[in-house]
């Protein structure tokens, strides 16, 4: 009996921890909402939005691969240098692209981005004023 349950409390937890990992996004995924924000701030032409998927989708990658390497042998500060010397290269080569107007707006979004400001995140109320209500899978995806 005995055995009995702790076999199932071992099904259970291994159950409740695999449901519990989120998925890694891909590069491909990055990139693609990456450049879909920066069409709609910038109103990027095709050819530049063609361009900046290029640049946005290895640079995703070198993202991810630097994201597995530190799960896999912890923290490296030379890795990281060099990840952010690339990063660095990619925003000069997205800037080179971009007219003088976008790139305005462009610093403005990576600005936002470094201090976590989400520009869709609605303003607390206050005192007095009513909340807007959400309903349907919006107001689930809200309090995670």
């Amino acid at each position: 009996m005995k055995r009995l349950i702790l076999m199932m409390l071992l099904v259970l937890g291994g159950v409740f921890s695999s449901v519990a990992q989120q998925k890694q996004p891909t590069a491909e995924e990055v990139a693609k909402k990456n450049v879909d924000e920066m069409e709609k701030r910038l109103n990027l032409s095709a050819t530049q939005k063609s361009v900046i998927y290029n640049y946005a989708f290895t640079l995703a990658k070198e993202q991810l691969a630097l994201y597995k390497k530190q799960q896999a042998s912890g923290y490296n500060d030379e890795e990281m240098t060099k990840y952010y010397k690339f990063q660095n290269e990619t925003n000069k080569s997205i800037k080179s692209i971009l007219k003088p107007e976008q790139i305005i707006e462009y610093d403005k979004l990576t600005e936002e981005r470094l201090s976590g400001i989400d520009p869709n995140k609605k303003k607390k109320k206050k005192k007095g004023e009513e909340e807007d209500k959400i309903v349907g899978i919006e107001g689930l995806k809200k309090n995670n």
